[in-house]
């Protein structure tokens, strides 16, 4: 039952009403966003909601049952407050909302809340974005549990994995920016493929704190490493941008033993029997 003062209730069953409906964003950066539908700025809980947003909500369905309540939010890239590069950085995925209505005649009755949740990934297509609002139950829907696997399904340097990530990773610096996807460091000279499926965090530049898995590493004689990663860095890569970079891990039994000397803690079954072998095997049993 949702809670609510009793003036705000008494407004919400007049014949005519003043609600707006309020968004209030919370990214995993601790910065917070407000935008409303109402026509003008709305300034409450020391929070501002912008009205020139240009977005559109679906509808909210709410339902007694444990079913994922979830919602879409489109808009345009047109607020100062979302842009593009944030966007692609992921700083927006898997912030915190909040939904309420409130009487913008009279913010001393408080809010009646809607919803409360997460939103799922962000994606944008010329210059549109889509949201989706995660409902709390969300989590209750994921999968518990594993299957067996003959590769590792430990997290390279988790606490399962126990690979100290600290000797397992470098830093650099940019000697020569290729594109948003690719750079060189000369003074790399590890051999080849040996931070394919790493991450790079770059520590200085317009991608400072931001991560990336790497595509690929190759090592030229007298020119070093180039790194190329597995989707473009939202801000360019310039000359000279520092670096910290991990070893990657393909999860197999070889690279476990043989890169991290790791086998005791590797989370697979690469000895057990796949389909075709089982399925080879129950073929050539005797019928009686």
């Amino acid at each position: 039952m949702k809670q609510i003062s009793t003036q705000l209730a008494a407004h919400i069953a007049g014949e005519v009403t003043t609600l707006a409906v309020c968004w209030k964003l919370t990214r995993r950066d601790t910065t917070i966003l407000g935008f409303t539908d109402h026509d003008q700025d709305i300034i409450f809980g020391g929070v501002t909601y912008k009205a020139a947003t240009g977005f559109t909500p679906s509808a909210i369905q709410n339902t007694a049952s444990l079913a994922v309540d979830n919602l879409d939010v489109e808009g345009m890239l047109s607020s100062g407050s979302i842009v593009e590069a944030d966007i692609l950085a992921g700083l927006y995925d898997f912030a915190e909302i909040e939904i309420f209505q409130i009487n913008y005649m009279d913010m001393t009755q408080g809010s009646l809340k809607l919803r409360r949740g997460w939103l799922g990934e962000v994606s944008f297509y010329k210059q549109q974005f889509i949201a989706e609002v995660r409902g709390l139950t969300q989590a209750l829907s994921q999968t518990m549990g594993e299957l067996y696997s003959a590769s590792c399904r430990a997290a390279l340097g988790d606490n399962r994995c126990k690979v100290d990530m600290s000797v397992q990773t470098v830093t650099g610096n940019v000697t020569t920016p290729i594109s948003s996807l690719q750079f060189i460091d000369s003074a790399r000279t590890e051999a080849t493929g040996i931070f394919t499926g790493g991450a790079i965090t770059f520590t200085s530049g317009a991608n400072n704190g931001l991560s990336m898995e790497i595509k690929e590493y190759i090592y030229t004689s007298g020119t070093g490493g180039q790194l190329a990663t597995a989707l473009p860095m939202p801000y360019s890569i310039s000359m000279g941008d520092s670096y910290s970079l991990t070893k990657g891990c393909d999860k197999t039994l070889a690279t476990c033993f043989s890169r991290f000397n790791n086998v005791v803690n590797f989370r697979g079954e690469p000895l057990v029997p796949g389909l075709d072998r089982m399925l080879e095997t129950a073929g050539t049993r005797s019928t009686w």
